[in-house]
């Protein structure tokens, strides 16, 4: 299983993703269709690219009156149904992340579903800053990122 990571300090907020992820659920480059969002930032970060965590006990499912909303067991990827889906937005109030919203006519709503484990927003990232990886491999990079930057802190202190 792969998730989708976000490293919103590489995130150089040109909305590409946004782009690409609207044409590939409507066939349109109407970012306002788009499953990611990029918000702006004050402070260290300048971009913080926002996406649905496909939560292991996800409230939306808990809170989705017609079950439009449940979990795929083998891919862990939180399903939308826009069949059953009455846009009563439970769903959207229920989100810790605000990861799900209205799409554009108001008559359902989207969230991100990895575009089937291929992500449309990770093909057109340059930066890195959206990565869909097996979480362990993820992790160790980050470990070993974090360790060589302790060691040049080390380093440079003690020399």
């Amino acid at each position: 299983m792969k998730v989708l990571m976000v490293n919103p300090l590489k995130c150089d907020g040109d909305k590409a993703c946004e782009i690409a992820c609207s044409f590939e659920k409507t066939g349109t480059d109407n970012p306002a269709d788009a499953r990611i969002k990029i918000y702006g930032s004050s402070g260290g970060i300048k971009f913080i690219p926002r996406i649905c965590l496909q939560c292991q006990d996800a409230y939306c499912v808990d809170v989705c009156p017609t079950g439009a909303l449940g979990t795929d067991n083998d891919s862990g990827i939180v399903c939308h149904n826009e069949e059953k889906c009455i846009a009563c937005k439970q769903c959207i109030v229920a989100c810790p992340w605000g990861a799900i919203k209205l799409e554009h006519t108001g008559k359902s709503v989207i969230k991100c579903d990895n575009c089937g484990g291929d992500p449309a927003c990770v093909k057109v990232c340059k930066t890195g800053a959206l990565q869909y990886v097996a979480p362990n491999k993820f992790a160790i990079s980050k470990q070993r990122e974090t360790a060589e930057k302790r060691l040049q802190n080390y380093l440079s202190n003690n020399t």
